[in-house]
C-alpha cells in the first residue's frame, strides 16, 4: 500500500505540482467503505493501470470504466468506490499550467469528471498501458515524466504573471486583495477574474476558500486531537464559525459529522494529511 507524492524535476515544476501515486490491493480482503472526496485545490490528470473506479456526484451522476481521467476543478464532495486491486498515478498540475499547455479553458472542466482520451492531449492509453507494465512506483513517475515532456514541448502559451500570481495563491499566501492581484497580473479586475477562472476553473474567492478548507481538512487528520475552534485559528479563519460555513458550503456537512464518516484511508490506519511532508524526489 502507497499513498505518497513525488516531486518532478526541477525544471518541470513550473507546470507539474507533484506525481501521486495511490495504490491499494484487497483482493485478499473486504473491500472498504466509498471514500467521500473532498474539494481540493488541483486540476489532475489520472491513470489507472488496474482496477478503475466508480465516482458518484451529489446530483446521483455516476461515471465508471475511465482508463485516464481528466479532473477539473471540484467544489462538492465525490464518493469513489474503488476496486480490489485500485492504483492511480495522477499528475497534479500546477495552478494555471493545463491551460498553458493545452489552451482549454478550465472554467469549462469545474466540477468534471472527464474521460481524457477526448481530448487532444497525447496518447494516453499507451501511457497507462506502460504504467501497468513498469516494475516499481519510481518507473512509473519516469514515465509520466516522459508523457509531460512532450507536453511541454508542444506548449500551447508561455507563461505570464497572472501565472505567478496563481502559484504564489497555491502555497498559501493570504495576504492579498483582488486590487493587488489584478495589478500585479497587469489587469483589471475584471480581466483578472476572468483569466484566473480559465486557469484554475473558479474565481479567485472560491480558490482560496477551496485553499484554506483543504488546509483545515488536513490538518485535522494529522491532528486529531485538536480541537475544530484551534484548527481555524490555526489555518486562518477568524473563528469556528467561519470554517464550519465552508465545510457546509463544501460537504454538505459540519465538520465533525464529515469526520466521522468511514474511508479506506481509515479502514487501512492511514491518515490523508499534508502528502508534501512526506514528498520524494522523482
Amino acid at each position: 500500500m502507497i499513498l505518497k507524492d513525488y516531486l518532478p524535476q526541477k525544471w518541470m515544476s513550473e507546470y507539474v505540482r507533484c506525481f501521486r501515486i495511490v495504490h491499494f490491493d484487497f483482493t485478499a480482503s473486504a473491500l472498504p467503505p466509498p471514500k467521500p472526496y473532498t474539494p481540493r485545490p488541483e486540476i489532475c490528470l489520472a491513470f489507472y493501470p488496474y482496477d478503475k473506479e466508480t465516482v458518484t456526484y451529489e446530483d446521483g451522476k455516476i461515471i465508471k470504466d475511465v482508463n485516464v481521467a481528466l479532473i477539473g476543478q471540484q467544489t462538492t464532495v465525490t464518493n469513489r468506490t474503488i476496486g480490489r486491486h485500485f492504483m492511480v498515478l495522477q499528475i497534479i498540475f500546477q495552478p494555471g499550467a493545463l491551460f498553458r499547455l493545452t489552451k482549454i479553458p478550465l472554467h469549462y472542466l469545474s466540477n468534471q469528471y472527464l474521460d481524457a482520451n477526448e481530448l487532444d492531449i497525447g496518447k494516453l492509453d499507451e501511457v497507462n498501458e506502460q504504467l501497468y507494465f513498469a516494475r516499481d512506483y519510481s518507473e512509473m513517475v519516469r514515465i509520466a515524466s516522459a508523457f509531460v515532456t512532450k507536453l511541454i514541448q508542444k506548449a500551447k502559451m508561455d507563461i505570464q504573471p497572472i501565472d505567478h500570481i496563481c502559484q504564489v495563491m497555491q502555497s498559501g499566501d493570504d495576504k492579498w486583495t483582488l486590487d493587488k492581484l489584478a495589478k500585479s497580473s497587469c489587469y483589471s479586475i475584471r480581466a483578472f477574474e476572468r483569466n484566473f477562472k480559465a486557469r484554475t476553473g473558479v474565481n479567485p474567492v472560491t480558490f482560496q476558500r477551496i485553499l484554506r478548507f483543504d488546509r483545515a481538512f488536513r490538518l485535522k487528520n494529522i491532528k486529531p486531537a485538536s480541537t475544530w475552534t484551534n484548527i481555524a485559528y490555526e489555518v486562518g479563519f477568524h473563528d469556528y464559525q467561519h470554517l464550519a460555513k465552508d465545510y457546509q458550503l463544501f460537504t454538505g456537512m459540519l465538520p465533525e459529522k464529515f469526520h466521522s464518516l468511514e474511508t479506506p484511508e481509515g479502514t487501512l490506519g492511514l491518515s490523508e494529511g499534508f502528502y508534501e511532508n512526506e514528498i520524494i524526489n522523482a
